[in-house]
């Protein structure tokens, strides 16, 4: 399998993004939401099977403190073959001059990311936009 790896944004259809979110699955991510916040990612990372979108992720980083590795998918077809690591490889490697970086995973998904190196912070703490959905997803924890 002769796979494509892109950088950039140049030749990206916002709405086969968001497909591959929506079957990965990840939920919907409006395109005109994917396009604003990989313009914002100083790192992005596209990967290609014939010309078919099957992988993506980005990070949000400022250059010297902060790497944000967030918004990694796979294509179901291609899951389990070791591109989710590759991907997130390709994005840790890309960040490594950040004093920092960090990474939310999907509930269960964190052996996972263990396995690439990443330790559960102690002290992470998030405002959400829609607190009672991230509570019922089980990305805040209730310590009212």
């Amino acid at each position: 399998m002769a796979l494509e790896w892109l950088y950039s944004l140049e030749s990206i259809d916002w709405e086969e993004l968001s497909q591959l979110y929506l079957v990965a699955p990840l939920g919907h991510k409006d395109p005109s939401d994917l396009k604003v916040t990989f313009s914002n990612s100083m790192f992005k990372c596209f990967v290609y099977d014939s010309g078919r979108l099957i992988a993506a992720g980005r990070a949000l980083a400022d250059g010297r403190d902060c790497s944000y590795i967030c918004d990694v998918a796979v294509h179901p077809d291609y899951q389990g073959i070791g591109l989710g690591k590759q991907v997130v490889t390709k994005l840790v490697t890309f960040s490594k001059e950040h004093k920092k970086i960090i990474l939310y995973a999907a509930i269960g998904k964190e052996p996972f990311y263990r396995k690439l190196g990443f330790k559960r912070m102690a002290t992470a703490m998030a405002i959400f936009k829609n607190q009672a959905q991230a509570l019922e997803n089980g990305y805040l924890i209730d310590e009212s």
